[in-house]
């Protein structure tokens, strides 16, 4: 009986994702990550950045969804103008959705502390099937001759931020885009807005803390809110926690964070459930591996996001 409950859930998790709205993954290490969602972060961070992440969402759960990102980007020489690239591979059961973006930003200089950037993010996004489904499905009128299909698409943003906070708004897809092709069965890439902002605050000369959120809202698909709050020891060690607030999936978390040297950096994220789904998985773990190559010039300020 636990065994059938068990399928019954991940038929019904599938379904909502292939048959609603398409979105991009979510993560709990947003904050490093945001080049994925907001293309005015090209170059933000004055040298160049590359970052990869892994994430093994509900453990344990069959079909549950697997994440891999690798994004690289820097300002030019005249340090108005980011640019950088983006991949994203996104599994979910029988689905694969890979995302390839070229980013760029422009930045003005709004205070003497304070820069706003715009973003142009363009790309294409490659929809297709397990061959191993399509193979056991080949009679299904609706499934059958499913392809790799890429699809163009683009998207913009804002990253107003300082050396202490940060705030940003943007829409990395504004394309509804329908990958199936098929009247009566719709895959849709639908518009996802993103609100960020974060703070650091000093609490002693080797501590700060820096919370963070992220909003998310999609068409067709309910609100998400994330907040996380983080400690920072001696320039070094990042210790916090994360909650998401979502009508579907809602998670506690915690977030660990090293800067092994000025060029690298390593972080894990693990996520416990508090929806349906408590007792058919272990959580959901995240990797983070961020490496920088910095410039002979010296960085102007630490980094914090």
């Amino acid at each position: 009986m636990k065994l059938v409950k068990f399928n019954i859930i991940a038929f019904i998790l599938l379904n909502c994702w292939f048959g609603a709205a398409q979105q991009l993954p979510q993560f709990t290490q947003y904050m490093y990550n945001t080049i994925s969602i907001n293309p005015a972060y090209a170059g933000s961070r004055e040298t160049l950045s590359v970052v990869g992440l892994h994430r093994s969402q509900w453990v344990g759960l069959e079909g549950g969804p697997t994440t891999q990102t690798l994004s690289i980007h820097t300002p030019l020489r005249n340090e108005k103008i980011g640019i950088g690239v983006s991949f994203i591979n996104d599994e979910l059961g029988f689905q694969n959705f890979s995302y390839l973006y070229g980013d760029f930003s422009y930045t003005i200089q709004v205070s003497e502390n304070s820069q706003l950037a715009f973003g142009l993010k363009a790309g294409f996004t490659s929809f297709s099937l397990d061959p191993d489904f399509q193979l056991s499905e080949a009679n299904d009128p609706v499934i059958f001759g499913f392809e790799d299909r890429w699809k163009p698409n683009i998207g913009t943003g804002v990253y107003w931020h300082s050396n202490r906070w940060y705030l940003g708004l943007s829409a990395p897809r504004i394309l509804n885009t329908d990958y199936t092709g098929d009247a009566e069965f719709e895959a849709l890439e639908r518009i996802s807005y993103y609100f960020t902002g974060g703070y650091v605050f000093d609490i002693s000369a080797n501590t700060k803390f820096k919370p963070a959120m992220l909003l998310k809202a999609t068409n067709g698909a309910p609100l998400s809110f994330d907040i996380t709050a983080n400690f920072l020891f001696h320039e070094k060690f990042w210790l916090g926690g994360a909650y998401r607030v979502n009508e579907r999936a809602s998670a506690l978390g915690g977030i660990a964070d090293f800067q092994v040297s000025k060029q690298l950096r390593i972080g894990y994220a693990y996520e416990y459930p508090l929806s349906d789904l408590r007792p058919y998985t272990s959580g959901t773990h995240e990797v983070l591996l961020m490496f920088e190559i910095f410039k002979s010039k010296r960085i102007k300020s630490p980094r914090y996001f």
